[in-house]
């Protein structure tokens, strides 16, 4: 595996290219989601679905963004997105989406899938991870996480232009594998010893109700949490492990901080060449990720911060070197709605529907 150009040639501009369902509508994912795609040159929203807000008009369920012609939000069936569609992007619980893809696929629809069903290559291990949503939903779809391309954009590009079925990375991974994945893959580090500190606003922990995200709860504190066996461990190792040729174990810790949206991580790695400099690992990325818009790196000394990537599709990344103890410091800061989750779910359905992977996503921050 290796970093791509992003598309061949684009579809001329003018016109809807696709009609595009979005299951789960109401959902953080499901709005950043409509929100990007209703300002889309060449996608058009033909279907709005969710459970609990099936038969509502959408105005009565999300008054703060106003669809054209307000229209009605309905029951997720099959038979009726694929009448409406031809993409579906599914924002939705893990284990829902599974019972839905497979005859959505049947029906000819293609999927992005912005939750976990999909993001592991053998269902056992998905099962292993996901205990409760496995137990809960009897999977019978191991083709499908075989034939899955993960939606990596910057790395999977061609994959994922001619997929019926995209996993959109979750949004530790996705900051966690963009500044880590180029170093890897030239054997420029270490594989033991990788260490990953990731701090997220409270918008990664969905918008139905949780104690722990309530406002008395995240308000003046920062705390861990999943320090052992976080489920985005294995997908983070995953992936890392296909790059890098071997297995990898890694220490992944996520913090909760006291922000809406914003995500930071920090990854810490041995030097096998201890004579490298923080110039020459910013080459490094640089020269990875030169066709690649949605992510920029940074000068050496200069250290993204969640408010630089908020509300855009970049990963901005940036590299530091300890030369007293060998470590390479890398640093990445994405908006966990947009490029850590809905902003990259279009960036996939810009390849799938030939067009340049920007197209309607923004780049750049309204600051502050």
């Amino acid at each position: 595996m290796q970093p791509t150009s992003t598309i061949p040639a684009p579809i001329a501009s003018g016109g809807v290219v696709g009609r595009v369902a979005v299951v789960g509508a109401s959902g953080y994912g499901g709005l950043q989601t409509l929100r990007l795609l209703q300002a889309h040159p060449q996608f058009a929203v033909t279907f709005l679905g969710g459970e609990r807000s099936a038969g509502k008009r959408w105005s009565d369920v999300c008054p703060f963004l106003p669809l054209l012609d307000d229209p009605v939000v309905e029951a997720p069936d099959a038979d009726r997105i694929s009448e409406a569609a031809d993409y579906a992007v599914l924002s939705l619980p893990n284990g829902l989406a599974s019972e839905m893809v497979p005859k959505l696929l049947e029906r000819g629809v293609r999927v992005v899938d912005l939750s976990a069903d999909y993001r592991y290559r053998s269902l056992d291990e998905w099962s292993q991870v996901y205990v409760h949503e496995a137990q809960k939903h009897q999977r019978q779809d191991s083709d499908l996480c075989q034939e899955a391309v993960y939606g990596l954009p910057e790395w999977h590009g061609p994959a994922i232009a001619q997929a019926r079925l995209v996993a959109a990375p979750g949004c530790f991974p996705t900051t966690s594998l963009l500044p880590l994945l180029p170093f890897l893959k030239q054997g420029l580090i270490e594989t033991d010893g990788l260490i990953i500190d990731a701090k997220t606003g409270t918008s990664g922990g969905g918008r139905a109700a949780k104690e722990n995200l309530l406002l008395a709860e995240a308000s003046e504190s920062i705390c861990p949490y999943g320090v052992v066996g976080h489920r985005h461990t294995s997908e983070i190792e995953q992936i890392a492990s296909s790059v890098a040729g071997c297995q990898i174990n890694l220490q992944f810790t996520p913090h909760l901080v006291p922000m809406v949206r914003g995500l930071l991580a920090t990854v810490y790695a041995r030097l096998r060449d201890p004579g490298l400099t923080a110039d020459d690992c910013t080459t490094v990325l640089e020269a990875v990720y030169r066709h690649h818009p949605c992510v920029r790196v940074l000068p050496v000394g200069t250290y993204p911060a969640t408010k630089w990537a908020k509300h855009t599709n970049q990963a901005l990344l940036s590299v530091q070197v300890d030369s007293r103890t060998g470590r390479l410091v890398l640093m990445s800061a994405v908006d966990n709605l947009m490029k850590g989750q809905a902003g990259q779910g279009v960036q996939c359905l810009n390849l799938m529907a030939g067009l340049t992977a920007t197209t309607g996503l923004p780049l750049d921050p309204f600051y502050p």
